[in-house]
Parts: C-alpha cells; structure tokens; sequence
C-alpha cells in the first residue's frame, strides 16, 4: 500500500501547495490601493446615473421647448441664468451673517433671506428642465450643421444634467507628472475630508495626490455642475458630449492607457467643445459673447475662488503656470523631487498674493490640469501632445474630419505619423 501512500501525500503537498499559492497576497494596483484608501468617500456613479435619466425622463413628460417660440426658448435660458445668479447672491449673504461674530442669532438675522431663497429655488426647479432642454435642442442644431449625426441626429442624444459634481482625487507619481490614476469622491466632501484624503495616499503610496473640482463628467447623461457662465456651460455640454461620441472609437477607448492619450481625449473634447460652443453664443446669445473668456473660466475653474477684491492686478495666469510647470518638470528631470515640490509650493505662494485661490500646487496638479492642452502655455508645460493635436486640428478640412481621423487613433505615435505625411 506504500503507493497508495505516496499518491495520497502527492495530493495532500499538491493541495497544500494551491492554498499557499492562493492566500499569497498579489500587489495592488494603483487604483485598487486608492480604493482601498478611500472608498467611503467615494462617488455612487451607478445611483446617479439611474436617478439622472428619471429625471430627464420626467423633463421629458412636461413638454418639449420644441414647441415654443425660438424667442421663448432663449428666454427660458436667460431667466434661468439670472435665477442662479440670484441664488448664488443670496447663498452668498447667508454665509456671510453666519460669519459675523457680531451676530449671536443667525438663523432669526437670515430668516428673510432664507425665505426669498426658498422661493428663488422653487422658481429655477421649474424652469431649469426648459433650460437644460433647450441647450441640448440648440447643442444638437449645431452638431447637425457639422454633421456630426447619423441621419440628422447626434449619437447619443446630447442629453445632460446640471448637478453637484464629484470630486476628483488624482494620483501622479512623485518623480515624474504623470497621471497614474484617478477616483471619483462624494461632491459633499469637505476641505478638511479631502486633505484627509491626500495625506494618507500620499503616505502610505508615496505619491503626490490631489482633490481636484471638475466641471464636468462623461456619464450619461453627461453631468456639468450649475454656472452663470452660458459660455463655459455651453462649451462644456459640447465638451462632454464629445467625450461620450469618442467612445465609440479607438482614441476613445484607451483613454486610459497612457498619459499621452489622456491629454488627446481631453484636449480633442476641449477644441470641439470651445468651436461648437462659440457657434452655439454666436447664433443664440451673441449679447452675451462679449462676457465669454474661456481662460479667464479656465483660470477660475483650475483656481477656485478668487480672492479679495474684484479683479486680481494684472498677471498672465497661464504664462506663470506654464513657466512654473517648465522648472518643475526640469527639476524632477534631475531628481531634485524634494526642490520640486519646495519650488512648487513658493509659486502657489505668488499665485495666491496675486489672487488665485490654490490651495496646493503639485504634482497631480499638473498631471490633471496639463492633459487640457487646447491652448498654447498653461500647466501642460513643453508636453508635445497638446501642440500635436492643435496642429492636426488645424490642417483638417473641417471639425468633422478632424475628430474623424483623430477617432481613429489609438497612440501618439499615429497622429505624429498623420503630421509628417502631411508635411
């Protein structure tokens, strides 16, 4: 029986071998260690998405601007912008009763603006469904001009949803400016809960991380958070949107695998946002299109609030960024990471003074904000990406054939290819 023997301890090692195989912890990926770091101040994109399109569904029930006068249909999104407006006013002086140390009781002091702000939201709840309707009607007008639809319509539907956007928390290695990864967090999540947030991935990952605001996020529908700024709400619905139709493509499909990737997406999804957005003031607001400064929306986007006083003194915004974005990547280039991040924080240091609110500069700072390359300078620094897709833009025929030839590629090294054949 010793056979018999030796196959049942062969089976008993072979077995024991499987169990030690399996309970042999396999490494973490970056985004699984960030989960890991964070996941009970993460976004629930699946429950907003599923209350998102109840939502439009329930727009939809209450009849289409289709159906009203083009002067009504402009109307509606005017009042809508003048109510926001208004309610952000009087958000606003709320917040600054409960800051007075000479007020003892807030609440009795704010009771009547408290009130007119009930009543303000009642009204933007009823006309915002129009609003957001008649952006996507005129959005989808100007995709079918482009040609940008199969047999007159836009694939997906332009279909968005202003909302409390996501925080996004943003992971570069520390040596380099590279986004590594990113994680959606709970819009509610507090200055305090974020900085939580980024010290314990930066030290227990040894990265640099950031929470970052977004404008905008490509779900569908597409979510874009609420603004008194028509030119940048309507670059942004185009922007997002644009997003959900690259999808469909390779470029779209590996947005994630590699930074210079990432940075075509993003600055493709920003060309075509800003051109299909300034067609859209052009034919129905142009009163308004001499208020329309997308660096000067970008610089507060990228910012955050800006600081005391009405205007900062004359500073170019994204000449600095694109100085200080150069000496850091040269100074990582040397692995002078420590300098770095020194340097770093001495140029949020000046920012601030010159009233840009940035509460830390680093290097996922960069690693987000420089994949936005549609426009020379600014925090992409010398990255060769965003000049690249400019470049491609500008030698196409039209916006149609740009996106359609740009869609079809699936690394840098393709569209450097496009540009030398062309030359």
């Amino acid at each position: 029986m010793r056979w018999f023997q030796r196959i049942v301890c062969s089976i008993f090692c072979l077995v024991l071998l499987l169990l030690l195989s399996a309970s042999t912890p396999k490494a973490l990926t970056s985004a699984q260690h960030v989960h890991m770091l964070s996941w009970n101040a993460s976004f629930d994109y699946t429950s907003w998405t599923f209350q998102a399109l109840w939502v439009k569904l329930g727009h939809s029930a209450i009849g289409s601007p289709r159906y009203l006068q083009p002067a009504s249909q402009v109307g509606a999104v005017r009042e809508y912008l003048r109510l926001v407006e208004e309610i952000q006013q009087v958000e606003n002086d709320i917040r600054l009763v409960y800051a007075d140390p000479a007020i003892e009781d807030a609440r009795a002091a704010t009771s009547t603006q408290r009130a007119h702000l009930d009543e303000l939201t009642r009204r933007y709840r009823a006309v915002a469904p129009f609003a957001e309707a008649t952006l996507e009607m005129q959005v989808t007008e100007i995709l079918q001009e482009l040609d940008l639809t199969l047999g007159g319509q836009p694939m997906p539907w332009v279909l968005y949803h202003i909302t409390p956007l996501p925080q996004n928390l943003v992971v570069s290695p520390r040596d380099q400016i590279r986004q590594e990864t990113s994680y959606l967090l709970d819009p509610n999540l507090t200055t305090e809960q974020a900085e939580g947030i980024e010290a314990r991935v930066d030290e227990r990952m040894g990265v640099s991380s950031l929470v970052v605001p977004v404008g905008g996020i490509a779900l569908y529908p597409t979510m874009v958070m609420r603004t008194t700024a028509l030119g940048w709400l309507s670059d942004t619905i185009a922007h997002e949107w644009i997003h959900i139709y690259l999808a469909y493509q390779p470029l779209g499909w590996n947005y994630t695998t590699s930074p210079e990737l990432r940075t075509m997406n993003e600055t493709t999804a920003s060309i075509a946002g800003n051109e299909i957005g300034r067609m859209l003031m052009e034919r129905y607001y142009p009163e308004l299109l001499q208020c329309y400064d997308p660096t000067r929306q970008l610089a507060a986007v990228e910012s955050g609030p800006i600081g005391p006083g009405t205007f900062p003194p004359p500073f170019d915004f994204r000449a600095e960024m694109h100085k200080t974005r150069i000496h850091a990547d040269e100074l990582l280039a040397e692995d002078k990471i420590e300098e770095a991040e020194s340097y770093l924080e001495s140029r949020r240091q000046i920012f601030w003074a010159r009233g840009y609110a940035i509460r830390k500069l680093n290097q996922a700072y960069f690693a987000f904000y420089g994949a936005y390359a549609d426009s020379p300078g600014g925090p992409a620094g010398e990255d060769p990406v965003g000049p690249a897709v400019r470049e491609l833009r500008v030698r196409s025929a039209n916006l149609k054939d740009f996106l359609d030839q740009i869609g079809r590629m699936s690394s840098f090294e393709e569209l450097q290819s496009a540009l030398e054949q062309v030359e």
